[in-house]
């Protein structure tokens, strides 16, 4: 496994973040252990999850999960580097009025105090906004997270979804504060979905956050079982996708045959060649989709694949603020 720097800190985590959203709605308990161990074994020390996990009626479940792995034993926790995510509601009837999606510091510490239960952790490495939080200010956000990191149950605080405009707000005015601020941003990135291109990745990379990439496969589009006829059913909008995209799947696939690479391998390893990016969320279902994506980290696509890689995949245009420039 590779590492590097979580954006400008001197924390180091895997170049391959294991996203656990799958587990319990689609992978049972028993094997999600099964993945967490496997995950250890190979190197991956950074571990996604969100406070919300676990669908509808039962929030919370993912969450409970990873505590009881932890609760094994074995030096667990203090070899994983945990994210998770706070944002919305918990279908908890004590929150009130507050129950509804945003953030405050009311909302913070509660769902703080939840999250850490359920892990059955005192601490959280990389907490982490979920959504921007559009009707609480900055000053209260930063004084809430700014407490957390000095009672030492949060050590980082990253972003999610957030837009380069609001990174680069939220840094100001965490630096009037002397506040670190923002040491990552969880966003999604994929050959489908080269916007961040635009804005978020350049303002990323001006600040020296760590860009951690959500569904690299496009969900499931760029995994290789696209065009697979076998690949078992799928949703109309599935199918839909795959139908207005088939020219370019079969353009990537091509190319991946000649590379002699899985689809999704090649997809994971053009996400971690950005500069700006510390790592890509994989969100296996099975040990056998785990143990498949190891070897993107050893992938380095040459200039002339990348090259390749944007004609079939066009991107947005040149990076902000340039392309806005004339």
């Amino acid at each position: 496994m590779e590492y590097t720097f979580l954006g400008r800190t001197g924390l180091k985590v895997s170049r391959l973040c294991l996203g656990t959203m799958n587990f319990g709605p689609s992978t049972d308990e028993k094997e999600a252990f099964s993945i967490m161990d496997a995950a250890l074994d190979a190197g991956v020390n950074f571990f996604d999850t969100a406070n919300v996990y676990g669908g509808e009626n039962r929030r919370g479940w993912t969450e409970e999960i990873i505590g009881r792995w932890f609760a094994q034993g074995g030096n667990r926790r203090e070899r994983v580097v945990l994210a998770t995510k706070v944002y919305g509601p918990m279908e908890d009837e004590n929150d009130g009025p507050n129950m509804e999606r945003g953030l405050s510091t009311y909302k913070i510490r509660r769902h703080l105090a939840a999250s850490l239960k359920r892990l059955q952790t005192d601490h959280i490495e990389l907490y982490q906004m979920h959504h921007i939080a559009r009707s609480a200010t900055w000053d209260e956000l930063w004084e809430a997270f700014q407490a957390l990191v000095q009672q030492g149950t949060v050590d980082y605080v990253g972003s999610s979804n957030f837009a380069g405009w609001h990174i680069t707000l939220a840094q100001a005015k965490a630096k009037e504060r002397h506040f670190l601020g923002l040491v990552s941003e969880q966003h999604k990135y994929s050959l489908f979905c080269r916007e961040p291109e635009l804005e978020v990745l350049p303002a990323s990379e001006h600040h020296g956050i760590g860009v951690i990439a959500w569904s690299p496969l496009a969900g499931g589009l760029l995994g290789g079982n696209a065009l697979n006829p076998d690949a078992g059913s799928r949703t109309a909008n599935q199918a839909k996708a795959i139908e207005k995209h088939r020219s370019q799947l079969e353009q990537f696939s091509a190319l991946c045959k000649e590379l002699g690479e899985s689809e999704a391998n090649v997809a994971l390893a053009w996400v971690l060649s950005h500069p700006a990016l510390t790592a890509p969320i994989i969100g296996p279902r099975t040990l056998k989709q785990f143990e498949d994506t190891l070897r993107a980290v050893e992938i380095k696509l040459d200039s002339e694949t990348l090259t390749k890689l944007d004609e079939i995949f066009p991107g947005p245009g040149k990076p902000a603020p340039e392309a806005y420039a004339w």
